[in-house]
Protein backbone atom coordinates (compact mmCIF):
# COMPACT_ATOMS: atom_id res chain seq x y z
CA UNK A 1 0.00 0.00 0.00
CA UNK A 2 3.06 2.63 0.69
CA UNK A 3 4.44 1.38 -2.21
CA UNK A 4 1.71 2.47 -3.93
CA UNK A 5 1.09 5.74 -2.25
CA UNK A 6 4.44 6.67 -3.32
CA UNK A 7 3.74 6.44 -7.23
CA UNK A 8 2.65 9.81 -8.42
CA UNK A 9 0.43 8.67 -10.92
CA UNK A 10 -2.00 6.58 -7.96
CA UNK A 11 -1.60 9.74 -5.98
CA UNK A 12 -3.02 11.63 -8.66
CA UNK A 13 -5.70 9.24 -8.94
CA UNK A 14 -6.80 9.13 -5.53
CA UNK A 15 -7.19 12.72 -5.53
CA UNK A 16 -9.27 13.06 -8.08
CA UNK A 17 -11.46 10.17 -7.07
CA UNK A 18 -11.68 12.22 -3.31
CA UNK A 19 -12.31 15.34 -5.39
CA UNK A 20 -15.36 14.19 -7.77
CA UNK A 21 -16.76 12.00 -4.63
CA UNK A 22 -16.76 14.50 -2.35
CA UNK A 23 -18.55 17.12 -4.82
CA UNK A 24 -20.89 14.27 -5.67
CA UNK A 25 -21.56 13.84 -1.90
CA UNK A 26 -22.38 17.42 -2.11
CA UNK A 27 -24.88 17.39 -4.54
CA UNK A 28 -26.72 14.51 -3.09
CA UNK A 29 -26.65 16.06 0.31
CA UNK A 30 -28.15 19.18 -1.24
CA UNK A 31 -30.96 16.95 -3.08
CA UNK A 32 -31.76 15.02 0.02
CA UNK A 33 -31.93 18.43 2.32
CA UNK A 34 -34.42 20.12 -0.78
CA UNK A 35 -36.47 16.53 -0.68
CA UNK A 36 -36.79 16.69 2.81
CA UNK A 37 -38.13 20.62 3.16
CA UNK A 38 -40.32 20.08 0.57
CA UNK A 39 -42.00 16.84 2.23
CA UNK A 40 -42.42 18.77 5.44
CA UNK A 41 -44.05 22.14 3.45
CA UNK A 42 -46.50 19.50 1.58
CA UNK A 43 -44.46 20.23 -1.70
CA UNK A 44 -44.27 17.00 -4.14
CA UNK A 45 -41.22 17.01 -6.45
CA UNK A 46 -41.20 16.01 -10.18
CA UNK A 47 -42.03 16.90 -13.54
CA UNK A 48 -45.83 15.65 -13.20
CA UNK A 49 -47.26 19.48 -13.29
CA UNK A 50 -45.95 19.60 -16.92
CA UNK A 51 -49.11 18.01 -18.21
CA UNK A 52 -51.72 19.48 -15.91
CA UNK A 53 -53.83 22.42 -16.97
CA UNK A 54 -52.38 25.74 -16.27
CA UNK A 55 -55.73 27.26 -15.87
CA UNK A 56 -54.39 30.99 -17.49
CA UNK A 57 -53.72 32.56 -20.50
CA UNK A 58 -50.59 34.38 -22.16
CA UNK A 59 -51.19 38.05 -23.83
CA UNK A 60 -49.25 37.16 -27.12
CA UNK A 61 -48.06 33.70 -28.84
CA UNK A 62 -47.10 32.81 -32.12
CA UNK A 63 -48.87 29.71 -31.49
CA UNK A 64 -52.57 29.28 -30.32
CA UNK A 65 -52.97 28.89 -26.89
CA UNK A 66 -55.80 28.11 -24.41
CA UNK A 67 -55.95 28.36 -20.58
CA UNK A 68 -56.54 24.71 -20.70
CA UNK A 69 -53.30 23.80 -21.87
CA UNK A 70 -50.79 22.01 -20.16
CA UNK A 71 -47.87 23.55 -18.43
CA UNK A 72 -44.94 22.18 -21.31
CA UNK A 73 -46.98 23.74 -23.95
CA UNK A 74 -46.58 27.01 -21.97
CA UNK A 75 -42.99 26.29 -21.58
CA UNK A 76 -42.73 25.90 -25.33
CA UNK A 77 -44.58 29.15 -26.32
CA UNK A 78 -42.32 31.05 -24.03
CA UNK A 79 -39.02 29.23 -26.11
CA UNK A 80 -40.71 30.69 -29.09
CA UNK A 81 -41.59 34.05 -27.77
CA UNK A 82 -37.92 34.53 -26.29
CA UNK A 83 -36.46 33.38 -29.87
CA UNK A 84 -38.35 35.43 -31.73
CA UNK A 85 -37.78 38.64 -30.04
CA UNK A 86 -34.37 37.72 -29.88
CA UNK A 87 -34.47 37.24 -33.58
CA UNK A 88 -35.74 40.47 -33.89
CA UNK A 89 -33.93 42.11 -31.25
CA UNK A 90 -30.40 40.82 -32.82
CA UNK A 91 -31.08 41.35 -35.93
CA UNK A 92 -32.20 45.08 -35.86
CA UNK A 93 -29.31 45.83 -33.39
CA UNK A 94 -26.90 44.75 -35.83
CA UNK A 95 -28.13 46.95 -38.26
CA UNK A 96 -28.12 49.96 -36.49
CA UNK A 97 -24.91 48.78 -34.99
CA UNK A 98 -23.19 48.45 -38.41
CA UNK A 99 -24.63 51.96 -39.34
CA UNK A 100 -23.07 53.32 -36.28
CA UNK A 101 -19.81 51.60 -36.49
CA UNK A 102 -19.34 52.38 -39.87
CA UNK A 103 -19.73 56.33 -39.50
CA UNK A 104 -17.66 55.71 -36.46
CA UNK A 105 -15.11 54.43 -39.09
CA UNK A 106 -16.22 57.64 -41.73
CA UNK A 107 -13.53 60.13 -43.06
CA UNK A 108 -16.45 62.51 -42.28
CA UNK A 109 -15.97 64.58 -39.15
CA UNK A 110 -19.93 65.27 -38.48
CA UNK A 111 -20.65 60.95 -39.13
CA UNK A 112 -18.10 60.19 -36.76
CA UNK A 113 -19.50 63.22 -34.25
CA UNK A 114 -23.06 61.56 -34.77
CA UNK A 115 -21.46 58.19 -34.02
CA UNK A 116 -19.73 58.56 -30.98
CA UNK A 117 -22.53 60.58 -29.52
CA UNK A 118 -25.10 57.65 -30.32
CA UNK A 119 -22.79 55.03 -28.41
CA UNK A 120 -22.14 57.30 -25.78
CA UNK A 121 -25.19 58.42 -24.82
CA UNK A 122 -27.10 54.77 -25.64
CA UNK A 123 -24.63 52.48 -24.36
CA UNK A 124 -24.61 53.79 -20.64
CA UNK A 125 -28.24 54.47 -19.81
CA UNK A 126 -29.24 51.04 -18.56
CA UNK A 127 -31.55 48.80 -21.10
CA UNK A 128 -34.55 48.24 -18.03
CA UNK A 129 -34.28 52.15 -18.35
CA UNK A 130 -34.71 52.35 -22.22
CA UNK A 131 -36.59 49.36 -22.06
CA UNK A 132 -39.17 51.54 -19.71
CA UNK A 133 -38.38 54.78 -22.09
CA UNK A 134 -39.92 53.15 -24.59
CA UNK A 135 -42.85 51.08 -23.67
CA UNK A 136 -43.66 54.36 -22.21
CA UNK A 137 -43.55 56.44 -25.49
CA UNK A 138 -45.37 53.27 -27.06
CA UNK A 139 -48.39 53.09 -24.86
CA UNK A 140 -48.80 56.99 -25.28
CA UNK A 141 -49.78 56.89 -28.98
CA UNK A 142 -52.84 57.55 -30.57
CA UNK A 143 -56.13 55.94 -29.81
CA UNK A 144 -57.53 52.97 -32.62
CA UNK A 145 -59.89 55.58 -33.48
CA UNK A 146 -57.28 57.83 -33.87
CA UNK A 147 -54.63 55.71 -35.62
CA UNK A 148 -51.57 56.55 -38.03
CA UNK A 149 -52.18 54.11 -41.00
CA UNK A 150 -49.86 53.79 -43.58
CA UNK A 151 -49.88 51.50 -46.27
CA UNK A 152 -52.26 49.22 -44.48
CA UNK A 153 -49.86 49.46 -41.06
CA UNK A 154 -51.99 50.88 -38.47
CA UNK A 155 -49.81 52.26 -35.46
CA UNK A 156 -51.98 53.29 -31.95
CA UNK A 157 -51.26 52.53 -28.33
CA UNK A 158 -52.40 49.26 -28.05
CA UNK A 159 -50.09 47.66 -30.67
CA UNK A 160 -48.50 47.66 -34.36
CA UNK A 161 -51.29 46.32 -36.33
CA UNK A 162 -50.18 44.71 -39.76
CA UNK A 163 -51.47 43.35 -42.76
CA UNK A 164 -51.53 38.91 -42.42
CA UNK A 165 -51.38 36.88 -44.76
CA UNK A 166 -54.67 34.24 -44.98
CA UNK A 167 -52.12 31.05 -45.00
CA UNK A 168 -52.22 27.77 -43.06
CA UNK A 169 -49.75 27.58 -40.26
CA UNK A 170 -48.27 24.65 -42.27
CA UNK A 171 -47.61 26.26 -45.25
CA UNK A 172 -46.73 29.51 -43.16
CA UNK A 173 -44.05 27.55 -41.71
CA UNK A 174 -42.45 25.91 -45.20
CA UNK A 175 -42.50 29.26 -46.99
CA UNK A 176 -40.52 31.12 -44.17
CA UNK A 177 -37.89 27.96 -44.58
CA UNK A 178 -38.00 29.09 -48.79
CA UNK A 179 -37.04 32.58 -47.40
CA UNK A 180 -34.82 31.30 -45.28
CA UNK A 181 -33.34 29.04 -47.53
CA UNK A 182 -33.33 32.15 -50.49
CA UNK A 183 -30.74 33.97 -48.04
CA UNK A 184 -28.43 31.26 -47.12
CA UNK A 185 -27.85 29.38 -50.28
CA UNK A 186 -26.29 31.65 -52.52
CA UNK A 187 -23.41 31.99 -49.63
CA UNK A 188 -23.14 28.54 -49.76
CA UNK A 189 -22.67 27.99 -53.64
CA UNK A 190 -20.33 30.94 -53.09
CA UNK A 191 -17.95 28.92 -50.92
CA UNK A 192 -18.56 25.47 -51.11
CA UNK A 193 -15.85 23.49 -52.77
CA UNK A 194 -18.29 21.13 -54.67
CA UNK A 195 -18.55 23.16 -57.70
CA UNK A 196 -16.25 22.90 -60.56
CA UNK A 197 -16.74 26.73 -61.62
CA UNK A 198 -14.53 28.76 -59.91
CA UNK A 199 -15.55 31.37 -57.20
CA UNK A 200 -15.93 34.43 -59.12
CA UNK A 201 -17.72 32.97 -61.65
CA UNK A 202 -20.67 31.43 -59.83
CA UNK A 203 -23.03 34.33 -59.87
CA UNK A 204 -25.41 32.83 -62.45
CA UNK A 205 -25.42 29.51 -60.31
CA UNK A 206 -26.11 31.97 -56.65
CA UNK A 207 -29.04 33.53 -58.83
CA UNK A 208 -30.65 31.03 -60.13
CA UNK A 209 -30.64 28.94 -57.05
CA UNK A 210 -32.35 32.48 -54.70
CA UNK A 211 -35.18 32.50 -57.64
CA UNK A 212 -35.77 28.71 -57.15
CA UNK A 213 -36.13 29.28 -53.59
CA UNK A 214 -38.24 32.51 -54.06
CA UNK A 215 -40.20 30.65 -56.62
CA UNK A 216 -40.63 27.83 -53.99
CA UNK A 217 -41.24 30.33 -51.59
CA UNK A 218 -44.40 31.73 -53.58
CA UNK A 219 -46.52 28.14 -54.61
CA UNK A 220 -46.18 27.49 -50.88
CA UNK A 221 -48.13 30.57 -50.13
CA UNK A 222 -50.34 30.04 -53.29
CA UNK A 223 -51.04 26.73 -52.17
CA UNK A 224 -51.40 27.28 -48.10
CA UNK A 225 -53.82 30.18 -49.01
CA UNK A 226 -57.21 29.61 -46.88
CA UNK A 227 -60.03 29.46 -48.98
CA UNK A 228 -62.58 31.94 -49.95
CA UNK A 229 -60.20 34.71 -48.11
CA UNK A 230 -58.10 36.98 -49.65
CA UNK A 231 -54.75 36.64 -49.57
CA UNK A 232 -54.00 39.54 -46.91
CA UNK A 233 -56.33 40.22 -43.92
CA UNK A 234 -55.95 44.00 -43.02
CA UNK A 235 -57.12 45.50 -39.23
CA UNK A 236 -59.39 47.76 -39.20
CA UNK A 237 -61.13 49.43 -37.15
CA UNK A 238 -65.19 47.78 -35.52
CA UNK A 239 -66.66 49.51 -32.61
CA UNK A 240 -63.53 50.88 -30.47
CA UNK A 241 -61.16 48.27 -31.41
CA UNK A 242 -59.50 47.10 -34.15
CA UNK A 243 -59.99 43.86 -35.88
CA UNK A 244 -58.43 41.40 -37.83
CA UNK A 245 -54.28 41.73 -38.91
CA UNK A 246 -51.79 40.45 -36.97
CA UNK A 247 -50.90 42.68 -33.58
CA UNK A 248 -47.74 43.30 -32.20
CA UNK A 249 -48.18 43.98 -28.82
CA UNK A 250 -46.14 47.48 -27.00
CA UNK A 251 -44.15 45.10 -24.72
CA UNK A 252 -42.84 43.36 -27.81
CA UNK A 253 -42.27 46.62 -29.59
CA UNK A 254 -40.69 48.33 -26.30
CA UNK A 255 -38.51 45.67 -25.99
CA UNK A 256 -37.17 45.12 -29.67
CA UNK A 257 -36.72 48.71 -29.81
CA UNK A 258 -34.77 49.00 -26.83
CA UNK A 259 -32.58 45.50 -27.61
CA UNK A 260 -31.81 47.15 -30.77
CA UNK A 261 -30.62 50.72 -29.54
CA UNK A 262 -28.83 49.14 -26.61
CA UNK A 263 -27.04 46.37 -28.02
CA UNK A 264 -26.62 48.42 -31.42
CA UNK A 265 -24.10 50.79 -29.32
CA UNK A 266 -22.04 47.81 -28.49
CA UNK A 267 -22.16 46.32 -31.66
CA UNK A 268 -21.12 49.71 -33.14
CA UNK A 269 -17.85 49.44 -31.21
CA UNK A 270 -17.30 46.08 -32.18
CA UNK A 271 -17.54 47.28 -35.96
CA UNK A 272 -15.58 50.06 -35.21
CA UNK A 273 -12.61 48.45 -34.17
CA UNK A 274 -12.99 45.12 -36.77
CA UNK A 275 -12.58 47.36 -39.65
CA UNK A 276 -9.32 49.28 -37.31
CA UNK A 277 -8.11 45.88 -36.79
CA UNK A 278 -7.16 46.04 -40.95
CA UNK A 279 -3.78 46.57 -41.82
CA UNK A 280 -3.04 49.77 -44.01
CA UNK A 281 -0.97 47.75 -45.90
CA UNK A 282 -3.37 45.60 -47.09
CA UNK A 283 -5.89 48.41 -48.00
CA UNK A 284 -3.22 50.47 -49.91
CA UNK A 285 -1.91 47.29 -51.90
CA UNK A 286 -5.34 46.82 -53.29
CA UNK A 287 -5.69 50.55 -54.05
CA UNK A 288 -2.20 50.51 -56.07
CA UNK A 289 -3.49 47.58 -58.04
CA UNK A 290 -6.13 50.01 -59.35
CA UNK A 291 -9.48 48.69 -57.35
CA UNK A 292 -12.60 50.90 -57.08
CA UNK A 293 -12.81 52.20 -53.17
CA UNK A 294 -16.26 49.49 -53.17
CA UNK A 295 -13.96 46.99 -54.94
CA UNK A 296 -11.33 47.79 -52.04
CA UNK A 297 -14.17 47.87 -49.07
CA UNK A 298 -16.00 44.57 -49.91
CA UNK A 299 -13.05 42.44 -51.28
CA UNK A 300 -10.69 43.40 -48.66
CA UNK A 301 -11.39 45.42 -45.61
CA UNK A 302 -15.03 43.71 -44.87
CA UNK A 303 -13.85 40.12 -45.22
CA UNK A 304 -11.07 40.71 -42.78
CA UNK A 305 -12.56 42.36 -40.30
CA UNK A 306 -15.42 40.28 -40.26
CA UNK A 307 -12.70 37.82 -38.71
CA UNK A 308 -11.79 40.32 -36.09
CA UNK A 309 -15.44 41.05 -34.96
CA UNK A 310 -17.06 37.82 -35.12
CA UNK A 311 -15.22 36.22 -32.04
CA UNK A 312 -16.75 39.41 -29.94
CA UNK A 313 -20.25 39.54 -32.05
CA UNK A 314 -20.69 36.23 -31.13
CA UNK A 315 -20.67 36.82 -27.19
CA UNK A 316 -22.56 39.98 -27.60
CA UNK A 317 -25.25 38.16 -29.36
CA UNK A 318 -25.59 35.34 -26.20
CA UNK A 319 -25.88 38.87 -24.28
CA UNK A 320 -28.70 40.18 -25.67
CA UNK A 321 -30.34 36.87 -26.20
CA UNK A 322 -30.26 36.89 -22.19
CA UNK A 323 -31.44 40.98 -22.41
CA UNK A 324 -34.90 39.15 -23.30
CA UNK A 325 -35.77 38.22 -19.79
CA UNK A 326 -36.58 41.96 -19.18
CA UNK A 327 -39.55 41.61 -20.59
CA UNK A 328 -41.03 40.59 -17.76
CA UNK A 329 -41.01 44.09 -16.74
CA UNK A 330 -43.30 45.20 -18.85
CA UNK A 331 -45.17 42.02 -18.97
CA UNK A 332 -44.24 40.43 -21.65
CA UNK A 333 -44.55 36.69 -22.08
CA UNK A 334 -41.46 35.05 -23.08
CA UNK A 335 -39.74 31.85 -21.70
CA UNK A 336 -38.76 34.02 -18.43
CA UNK A 337 -42.15 35.17 -17.26
CA UNK A 338 -43.67 31.73 -18.53
CA UNK A 339 -41.08 30.52 -15.50
CA UNK A 340 -42.24 32.95 -13.14
CA UNK A 341 -46.52 32.24 -13.38
CA UNK A 342 -45.24 28.62 -12.95
CA UNK A 343 -43.53 29.18 -10.09
CA UNK A 344 -46.71 31.14 -8.70
CA UNK A 345 -48.97 28.75 -9.93
CA UNK A 346 -47.73 25.33 -9.31
CA UNK A 347 -45.32 25.87 -6.44
CA UNK A 348 -42.83 23.65 -8.48
CA UNK A 349 -39.80 26.04 -7.59
CA UNK A 350 -36.75 23.76 -8.12
CA UNK A 351 -38.00 22.28 -11.30
CA UNK A 352 -38.97 25.14 -13.19
CA UNK A 353 -35.85 27.08 -12.11
CA UNK A 354 -34.17 23.66 -13.87
CA UNK A 355 -36.20 23.87 -16.69
CA UNK A 356 -35.01 27.94 -17.18
CA UNK A 357 -31.80 27.16 -16.63
CA UNK A 358 -31.61 24.26 -19.27
CA UNK A 359 -33.38 26.42 -21.71
CA UNK A 360 -31.42 29.63 -22.17
CA UNK A 361 -28.05 26.90 -21.62
CA UNK A 362 -29.04 25.14 -24.57
CA UNK A 363 -30.27 28.13 -26.54
CA UNK A 364 -26.91 29.96 -26.22
CA UNK A 365 -24.72 27.01 -26.35
CA UNK A 366 -26.59 26.27 -29.91
CA UNK A 367 -25.71 30.20 -30.95
CA UNK A 368 -22.30 29.79 -29.79
CA UNK A 369 -22.16 26.57 -31.90
CA UNK A 370 -23.25 28.68 -34.75
CA UNK A 371 -21.28 31.26 -34.34
CA UNK A 372 -18.05 28.99 -34.34
CA UNK A 373 -18.63 27.13 -37.09
CA UNK A 374 -19.10 30.23 -38.71
CA UNK A 375 -15.68 31.43 -37.35
CA UNK A 376 -13.44 28.24 -38.21
CA UNK A 377 -15.19 28.59 -41.92
CA UNK A 378 -14.21 31.58 -42.58
CA UNK A 379 -10.69 31.39 -40.56
CA UNK A 380 -7.58 31.73 -43.04
CA UNK A 381 -5.69 28.61 -42.81
CA UNK A 382 -2.49 28.11 -41.95
CA UNK A 383 0.14 29.30 -39.06
CA UNK A 384 0.32 33.04 -38.60
CA UNK A 385 3.35 33.74 -37.17
CA UNK A 386 3.39 37.93 -35.99
CA UNK A 387 6.02 39.19 -34.89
Amino acid sequence: MVSLLRNQKVRNALLQVFYVGSLAALVLAGVMIARRNLAEQGITSGFDFLYKSTGWDVSFSLLPVTANDPYWWFFLIGIINTLFLGSIGLMMATIVGTVVGLARTSSNELARLLGRTYVDIFRNIPLILQVFFWYAIITHLPTPRAAHEAWGVLLTSRGLYLPAPNIGGVAMALAIVAVIAAVVLPVWLGRTSRLSQPVGERLAIQLAGVAAALACAAVILIVGRLPDLPLLDFPALQGLNLKGGFRIPPEFSALAVAIAIYGGSYIAEIVRGGFKAVGKGQVEAALSLGLSPWRVFTLVKLPLALRAMLPILANQYVWLIKATTMGIAVGFTDFFMIVALTINHSGQTLEAIGILMAGFLTINLSLAAVFNRINKAIALKGNQLRG
